[in-house]
């Protein structure tokens, strides 16, 4: 048996002639608040803010912005001024400033002596992978010289025989 597919399932059904029940709901919602203000409040204070109800009701309904509707937009605005920030920025020319700043000026300077790495990450990752060999007993003689001083850091690796034993 053959059955036919819907293909435009992402598309609003029209409801209310040529509106979507969302657009007609939005259009209602803005004609309905700007005669509310217009009956309730002075000509002059109710025109601009029936005006803006209006408005708004008319770029709810059909206004999109970036291929995306009108209240996505709303959505993402409110949360940009409501939620935190993280900003994340390359400092590179202002290193670079700095470095070309410092070498003119300090000429003279102690020469830099690199530490074994840059990253305390890095020290401790090392110090475990010495630490572990020295438990297994596959380290050699140099690496229980060049335990890192992050030792302190680290809990010894001990098997269950060990736990049992002491």
């Amino acid at each position: 048996m053959q059955f036919q597919v819907p293909q435009f399932i992402e598309v609003e059904d029209k409801i209310f002639g040529p509106l979507t029940f969302r657009q007609f709901v939005f259009l209602a919602g803005g004609a309905g608040g700007a005669y509310i203000l217009w009956r309730v409040l002075p000509f002059y204070l109710a025109a601009p803010v029936a005006l803006l109800f209006a408005g708004m009701g008319l770029m709810l309904a059909f206004f999109q912005y970036n291929g995306q509707p009108f209240m996505q937009a709303m959505e993402h605005a409110f949360f940009y001024f409501v939620k935190g920030k993280l900003y994340l920025w390359s400092n590179a020319e202002a290193l670079n400033s700095k470095k070309k700043s410092a070498s003119i000026t300090t000429v003279a300077a102690a020469p830099y002596v690199p530490r074994l790495s840059e990253s305390k990450l890095h020290d401790l990752s090392w110090s475990l992978d010495i630490q572990e060999r020295i438990s297994a007993g596959t380290a050699d003689a140099e690496d229980r010289e060049n335990v890192s001083p992050l030792k302190d850091l680290v809990a010894p690796v001990r098997t269950a025989k060990d736990a049992l034993v002491h």
